[in-house]
């Protein structure tokens, strides 16, 4: 039912209840801007209609899922409404921040407050689950506090590719998740569901008490090989003063065969998770470390946004309504592509462009060095093999 409002459709006029912000991030589909709603801040996704044409059920599978949704971590819907050539999903907005930079701005973070912060996420992964809902793309990055309150709930963001499924036990073909955290099954194309959540859940636990990944390959051939001989190792120097409890609730998330992985209610009911066994031993040190190496990605990440809005501009069909506009993108503090004929904002991109890159590669010989590190670990681990090996 088309509006009088220039002909949009009648739930267009609702989105004279927000006053749009920043940017927050783009994708293949549309991109998700800051706004100011009724009740506070909010994240609002705009998808274009244009890409997902032939596809609309897609978009109305992600609504009807995120109404469905209740849980005190799991980031709240709010409202959606569509124009012409646009839909918009709105959801509450955290602005706490992501789970490892708000560790790190704490004076101590220990294995108690890992096992804790775990729980919390697990517990949303098995609302999930217990719903048929697999989230598909579980990583730190998707994992944000509400407020800056020190009380703040930790909530699970970012459905976008999150599938209800049909029947507990379908099958999903379509590949899904970030590089790093994705099930084998996933890579190899085998068909999957909710096990693989439960593989990212032990990849983001190991993260959080190491501060690195447990499978460091960078090509996916090599990652599906590391991934799928089933070998994790905790390195003396970095897992000496965690618990054995916190190692064997990895080893039962990180099973190569998703039927032998632990489900989301199995690993609730886990020994470490309760707490009692879990060290207070400091891990800030190591969770810093990691944010070191993040900064490389989000340097890159920034350069890829701003290319994406400016694709996305473009494919924008009705001038009146524009939300993909030059002012969005470098509301984000993302660099643009240099306009010959503004002078002034031509120079602000190259500065942008040039601290992006210096941070870039920065972050880069961080990097290295801990990659310098890292072998050295190898090497006196290899060494303390081989001596025992030899006086035994």
């Amino acid at each position: 039912m088309l509006s009088s409002l220039r002909g949009q459709p009648e739930s267009y006029e609702r989105k004279s209840r927000y006053r749009f912000g920043r940017t927050l991030g783009a994708g293949t589909y549309g991109i998700v801007r800051e706004a100011d709603g009724p009740d506070g801040k909010v994240a609002v996704k705009i998808i274009l209609k244009k890409n997902v044409k032939g596809n609309e059920r897609m978009v109305w599978d992600e609504l009807d899922m995120l109404r469905s949704l209740h849980h005190p971590h799991i980031v709240r819907f709010v409202d959606w409404f569509e124009s012409r050539d646009k839909w918009y999903i709105v959801t509450e907005l955290a602005t706490g921040g992501e789970l490892f930079d708000r560790i790190c701005e704490q004076g101590k973070f220990t294995e108690k407050d890992a096992s804790q912060t775990i729980k919390q996420v697990l517990d949303a992964v098995n609302y999930l689950h217990n719903r048929n809902v697999v989230h598909r793309d579980l990583k730190p990055e998707n994992l944000l506090y509400l407020s800056k309150s020190p009380d703040s709930d930790l909530v699970l963001a970012d459905f976008g590719i999150a599938k209800m499924l049909d029947t507990k036990d379908e099958v999903l073909t379509t590949m899904a998740g970030s590089f790093g955290y994705a099930a084998p099954e996933v890579m190899l194309k085998k068909g999957h569901g909710k096990p693989v959540d439960m593989w990212s859940m032990g990849v983001i636990t190991y993260t959080l008490l190491c501060g690195y990944s447990p499978f460091r390959s960078e090509n996916l051939q090599d990652l599906i090989d590391e991934c799928s001989n089933g070998k994790v190792v905790f390195h003396e120097r970095y897992w000496k003063d965690v618990s054995q409890d916190a190692k064997n609730f990895i080893m039962k998330l990180l099973q190569p065969n998703p039927d032998d992985r632990a489900t989301s209610q199995q690993a609730l009911k886990h020994p470490w998770l309760s707490g009692e066994n879990a060290t207070d031993h400091n891990l800030l040190p190591e969770i810093k470390a990691y944010i070191a190496k993040a900064r490389l990605r989000r340097g890159i990440e920034r350069i890829k946004l701003g290319n994406r809005i400016e694709a996305l501009k473009i494919q924008e069909d009705d001038p009146e309504n524009p939300d993909f506009s030059a002012d969005a993108a470098t509301a984000s503090g993302q660099a643009q592509p240099p306009s010959p004929k503004e002078d002034g904002k031509s120079k602000l991109t190259r500065a942008m462009k040039g601290a992006i890159f210096r941070e870039v590669v920065l972050a880069k010989v961080r990097e290295m060095k801990e990659q310098e590190q890292t072998l050295k670990v190898t090497e006196e681990v290899e060494k303390e093999a081989k001596r025992k090996s030899f006086h035994g």
